[in-house]
């Protein structure tokens, strides 16, 4: 599914060099604003342990994990709305993604420059909120100014003009849409037409170094500052080092700096489930592979990401969830325990069930 995180922030927070660690890639990561000008897309697997286990169990030649897409976004500055910086260019790349990863420079380095001067968090947060949140106010003005007129003559929905004004008052008072809607009774997706940068779910990734991790009070005042949405602390230096190494060094790495997970593959996560996705398992010789579908999505929904003619010509799905077949041993053992079902059109898929679709051609 081609859903994508793109990755915002200041210029100089360290949103390219992360962007190189998730990706792997060699994209410019320069000490001066805009060295990212054209957003640059990386596809990053889904750390997935399942995938092991079922190829074990099925002898698979190969392992396939879920994807999550990222996107390298130029910085923003103050005044970016009024097309300040790239101004207008950043706007357009960051209306494309689906979901914003924000990006905020914690770490002091006397070497690397800041584009406000010195580093302050909230500061750095409150100047995207406020020029993604200026941006948005444009937008709905000329709509509300347009539908006011429509509205009287009857071209446009009353109801459509109501939530228009709500996202206005929501902007108004400080907040962001994804934020805000939910206490003031706004179905964001009645405005999904107009791409409201706001209205787009938000991660906020908090560039540290190795100081800034152990901090245990900044940390834990900088996620309540930033909840409901996850907030993720990760030093992208250091990120970009563990890449570089073997999978038994990164986890020594990892040990000895007291981290349990490497805080890329808690952003791959976070940023799957940010999308609103899930997956379902297939596994036989071939492979092992984890499907990416939307969460709430059916069985016939789901068998039509293999082949759109599964789809179609779906009849049933053969089910297991992984802890069930993966207790069992066996996909043998698991219906010899009664475990395996046999689904209809009507299923809606659990996140982390293992099928093989029935259809015909």
């Amino acid at each position: 599914m081609a859903l994508t995180v793109g990755i915002v922030g200041l210029p100089n927070v360290g949103k390219s060099t992360l962007f190189n660690a998730l990706t792997r890639a060699e994209v410019l990561a320069a000490n001066y604003p805009f060295a990212t000008i054209e957003p640059n897309v990386g596809v990053v697997p889904l750390p997935d342990p399942r995938l092991g286990v079922l190829a074990k169990i099925f002898s698979s030649a190969k392992e396939v994990p879920a994807t999550v897409s990222f996107v390298d976004i130029a910085g923003i500055v103050a005044g970016a709305s009024e097309g300040e910086g790239l101004g207008n260019a950043f706007l357009a790349h960051i209306r494309e993604a689906d979901a914003i990863c924000q990006v905020t420079r914690v770490f002091a380095d006397p070497d690397v420059t800041h584009v406000a001067g010195s580093v302050d968090a909230a500061s750095d947060m409150d100047t995207i909120a406020t020029e993604l949140g200026l941006a948005d106010l444009q937008t709905l003005e000329k709509v509300i100014s347009r539908l006011e007129k429509e509205v009287k003559i009857k071209k446009a929905e009353p109801a459509y003009l109501d939530a228009c004004l709500i996202a206005k008052d929501i902007l108004e008072s400080g907040n962001t849409l994804s934020a805000g809607a939910a206490e003031a009774g706004l179905d964001l997706d009645a405005l999904r037409d107009l791409s409201l940068l706001t209205a787009k779910p938000f991660i906020y990734v908090f560039n540290t170094d190795e100081d800034g991790l152990a901090d245990t009070a900044t940390r834990e005042a900088l996620a309540a500052r930033v909840a409901p949405a996850q907030a993720i602390f990760l030093d992208a230096k250091f990120e970009s080092e563990l890449v570089d190494l073997t999978q038994d060094e990164a986890h020594e790495m990892l040990e000895a700096s007291g981290q349990k997970e490497s805080g890329l593959d808690q952003l791959a996560r976070v940023g799957f489930d940010t999308l609103g996705l899930q997956t379902y398992l297939t596994a036989g010789p071939t492979e092992a592979r984890a499907w990416t579908i939307r969460q709430g999505w059916t069985a016939p929904q789901a068998a039509g990401v293999i082949h759109t003619d599964f789809e179609k010509g779906f009849i049933k799905a053969e089910v297991v969830s992984f802890e069930e077949l993966s207790d069992a041993g066996s996909l043998a053992e698991a219906k010899a325990r009664g475990k395996v079902r046999m689904e209809g059109k009507d299923y809606v898929m659990a996140d982390g069930d293992v099928v093989e679709f029935r259809f015909n051609t």
